[in-house]
């Protein structure tokens, strides 16, 4: 069933499983305000039965990053250039940011486990779209690259939090000053990419993935990936104390207890 099909995403649901494509691979899957606006409502739209959401794209890369466009004077049509962007008070250029921010928050949600399938170029913010999942299920001729920095801007859409979570401080720092890519080997070896497979068994590799988390009951699947979010926030013997309430909670609901 489709639920979403418009400026460059479309979101299917089979089940338990929802299916969010970028679908505009002449241009390499660029990203543009209106695209992120589109992701931003596919995570409205994912039913409260769905389990598990995988990002995939059309054609040879994930996404190329940002759009070129907005590197113009006059930007996208109808959009803020990024001349317009700077003129604004900090309270508007934070509310833009965070706008365009909503497209990447989502896939975290406690309620579900999101898997990004990533080929060829994830760049910028195609790579910061991956960091947003969960997951990363990759095939070999993957590319990672922070190139933020190297047009002197920043990465902005919530993947710095996750890549410092995943590669550590300092090869973090390292790959986004640098802007260099991060091939399908380094990804696994680093943590970035839980698993690289060939090109054409990409899609056969996410979907044993989503059976097998699809195999736990919902509600352990749900307290778990809570408690390890929270994991990162908490000292040990906080952990601990987090560990036996989420225990007692699903105890009680496992014997009928709960209200």
């Amino acid at each position: 069933m489709t639920l979403l099909d418009k400026d460059g995403v479309q979101l299917t649901v089979d089940d338990t499983v929802a299916t969010v494509t970028l679908n505009n691979p002449a241009k390499r899957n660029a990203q543009s305000p209106a695209l992120w606006r589109a992701l931003a409502e596919a995570g409205k739209l994912v039913p409260g039965t769905v389990r598990v959401v995988v990002l995939r794209a059309e054609g040879k890369s994930f996404s190329a990053g940002l759009d070129r466009q907005a590197f113009t004077p006059e930007g996208f049509d109808g959009e803020p250039s990024f001349r317009d962007m700077a003129r604004g008070s900090d309270s508007e250029l934070d509310a833009t940011i965070a706008g365009y921010q909503d497209a990447f928050t989502w896939w975290r949600r406690n309620d579900i486990v999101s898997i990004a399938a990533v080929q060829g170029h994830a760049v910028g913010a195609g790579f910061q779209l991956a960091l947003a999942c969960d997951l990363r299920v990759c095939a070999d001729d993957a590319q990672f690259a922070m190139r933020e920095t190297s047009l002197g801007l920043i990465p902005d859409l919530t993947g710095t939090h996750p890549l410092v979570g995943l590669v550590g401080y300092a090869r973090a720092l390292e790959m986004c000053a640098t802007g260099r890519f991060v091939h399908a080997e380094e990804a696994e070896r680093t943590g970035l990419a839980n698993l690289v497979v060939p090109a054409a068994e990409l899609d056969g590799a996410v979907q044993d993935l989503a059976g097998a988390l699809l195999a736990a009951p919902r509600d352990a699947v749900v307290e778990t990936k809570a408690l390890l979010r929270g994991a990162v926030d908490r000292g040990y013997e906080e952990q601990r104390a987090a560990e036996r309430a989420a225990q007692a909670r699903r105890l009680r609901d496992l014997a009928g207890l709960t209200d």
